[in-house]
């Protein structure tokens, strides 16, 4: 409606039927007229529309699976002061009215699931996509060469896993503090560093590795700071990516040599006009999603999918097997 208000109409009857609903909550194209101007669509309206279909629906459904690639409110998933806690408010709302299972992708806090103890809550990891996709693309095979860096502590896991599964490959991390001040939705970054011996890096292939590129103002210094440190060439990797900022200073970063690429999935929405740039390599995770569907369809286990370590050893090797690379 005019006012921003909004409704659910089921168009066929969906009694006994098992119900997939799918959302990118974080994606901003859609648009509708609010008082005759043109508004993009954000996280709370599109999880309000969540909310909308499962009041239409009514109970009706044999099962209600709502699959959100990108978990709504994932990143206000903890409560150290006087502030809200949403995700875990969200998902008990979510289960109150009658989901009866959820699957997400890479959540940010896998200990949001303890907000729904009692629901399933599957989180896919797409390493073995992404990884893969990669190495294809950009020809790396020879691991020695290869280091991957965490751009903060909390990506250290991850950078941990590509380690080990490109055969114990170099790691290394930094440090990065932020003010306790918000502003313009963040904290203001005081030091951000290298932790480790500086001489590691010289020469070397950098896989820098997180969950989501925001402004993506740390993954970018990471990649300055690799490059003046000798690193060779800098790959960044993050599983979803908003550039919520706009793109200019990567357009800019790239021109001045500090990173090769980025690679991220098609879990978000990104616009034409990222796609197209010389920088970004998208990765299709469009059939994991699939699989998954298909598999919970026929009431089939989907651990494989949801943990990809045996999945991405088994790709890796194979593909090292077939380069002659032992």
């Amino acid at each position: 409606f005019n006012n921003g208000e909004g409704k659910c109409v089921l168009l066929e009857s969906i009694r006994d039927k098992d119900v997939y609903i799918l959302s990118d909550v974080s994606n901003d194209s859609i648009t509708y007229r609010l008082r005759g101007i043109a508004h993009h669509m954000g996280p709370d309206e599109h999880f309000m529309d969540i909310v909308r279909i499962l009041s239409a629906e009514c109970g009706h459904a044999s099962k209600r699976t709502l699959i959100m690639p990108y978990l709504y409110s994932s990143r206000q998933d903890r409560k150290e002061s006087r502030e809200s806690l949403d995700c875990a408010t969200s998902l008990q709302w979510l289960v109150s009215m009658g989901v009866d299972e959820i699957v997400t992708c890479d959540v940010h806090n896998k200990g949001v699931m303890n907000a729904v103890p009692t629901t399933p809550f599957e989180n896919m990891y797409l390493t073995d996509t992404m990884l893969t996709d990669l190495l294809i693309k950009e020809d790396i095979f020879a691991f020695e060469n290869i280091i991957c860096i965490s751009p903060d502590e909390g990506a250290m896991k991850r950078a941990r896993f590509f380690s080990e599964v490109l055969d114990n490959a170099s790691m290394g991390a930094f440090y990065k503090y932020r003010s306790q001040k918000i502003e313009d939705g963040n904290g203001k970054i005081r030091e951000h560093r290298f932790l480790g011996n500086s001489e590691d890096l010289v020469g070397k292939i950098a896989i820098v590795t997180d969950d989501m590129i925001d402004t993506g103002g740390s993954i970018l210094d990471t990649a300055r700071q690799l490059k003046e440190l000798g690193v060779e060439k800098v790959y960044l990797l993050a599983t979803f990516a908003f550039f919520s900022r706009g793109i200019d200073k990567f357009n800019e970063y790239y021109d001045k040599g500090y990173f090769e690429k980025v690679y991220s999935t098609n879990l978000v929405y990104v616009p034409d006009e990222i796609k197209q740039q010389p920088w970004f390599e998208i990765v299709d995770c469009s059939k994991n999603i699939a699989y998954v569907i298909n598999e919970l369809n026929y009431g089939r286990s989907i651990g494989e999918v949801i943990k990809g370590r045996d999945a991405v050893l088994t790709k890796v090797r194979s593909l090292r097997n077939n380069r002659g690379v032992k």
